[in-house]
């Protein structure tokens, strides 16, 4: 039986389209960087935001820290899709 992230995927693969091929060096390089800066993105959001919803967990202000978190998922995401799409013009070649 398959997983709902198998099927997800295999319904995913099956609306893109074929690659063409394998990528280059170049790409494969710029791939690893783009994961790089963006990685170091989303570990800058995490350090600045994470002590100060620690500072507000501690002061027992449940809400100031559930809406830092919101935020710090939010930023997380639109770094992730930033991220994507960075990745998908280099594997396209532009």
């Amino acid at each position: 039986m398959k997983s709902s992230y198998d099927l997800a995927m295999e319904k995913l693969a099956a609306r893109l389209p074929p690659s063409g091929g394998s990528l280059t060096r170049g790409q494969k390089v710029k791939l690893a960087k783009l994961d790089n800066l963006y990685k170091a993105k989303t570990a800058e959001r995490e350090l600045d935001l994470k002590p100060r919803i620690a500072a507000a967990q501690g002061k027992g202000d449940a809400e100031a820290a559930q809406k830092l978190e919101e935020i710090l998922r939010a930023e997380i995401a639109k770094l992730h899709a930033k991220l994507e799409e960075e990745k998908e013009k280099v594997r396209r070649g532009k």
